[in-house]
């Protein structure tokens, strides 16, 4: 794990050189939301349902088509079970993409690997507005390592503006119970 952090610090400082000698990164905010479905195996409960999420990136351009960097994402769903129920899945990693300009408007594909944490919260009766003890209730936490496509466009409102629409599928690189699909991306990103 040492290995990997310094690694990932030397890389960092490298591309911020790189990007501060050439002036060039982007970075901004994104809600999202999406529908996810999956089945968790220790329950036999099916989980599916709106998940609604915010998050960042930030973007260094190597070239005239290239950008790598690091972003960062939280999701919800709430209410998949009972009152107070919840599945959180948040994550982060690093993320390079190609792009391409046309006018106003910059396709772009890439993905992103990293890390994650999954934390599942089933409250089977009882209600969150109290301080009762449930009685069945479940918390389980896991973590996990990710590879996460995406593609996207982006619209030039102004020359430092940018407004994003991405996709994107989250895929653990394990098996592990957690719902999946598409989520759909909305934000600004700020260029230099």
């Amino acid at each position: 794990m040492k290995r990997i952090s310094l690694l990932f610090i030397v890389l960092t400082a490298s591309l911020i050189g790189f990007a501060q000698a050439r002036q060039r990164f982007d970075g901004g905010m994104m809600l999202h939301t999406g529908y996810l479905s999956g089945h968790y195996d220790a329950f036999d409960f099916d989980a599916k349902g709106m998940t609604f999420g915010l998050g960042g990136t930030l973007r260094f351009h190597l070239g005239n088509h290239f950008r790598v960097g690091g972003e960062g994402f939280v999701s919800t769903m709430k209410r998949i079970q009972g009152e107070g129920s919840y599945i959180r899945m948040s994550w982060g990693g690093v993320a390079a993409d190609a792009y391409w300009r046309f006018g106003r408007w910059t396709p772009y594909f890439g993905g992103s690997i990293g890390g994650g944490k999954n934390s599942t919260l089933l409250v089977f009766n009882g209600n969150d507005n109290d301080w009762i003890a449930e009685p069945n209730a479940v918390l389980h936490n896991e973590s996990f390592f990710f590879l996460n496509p995406y593609t996207g466009v982006e619209f030039a409102l102004t020359d430092g503006v940018h407004l994003t629409f991405k996709i994107d599928s989250l895929f653990p690189l394990k098996t592990i119970d957690m719902p999946q699909g598409i989520r759909w991306y909305l934000g600004f990103v700020f260029a230099h």
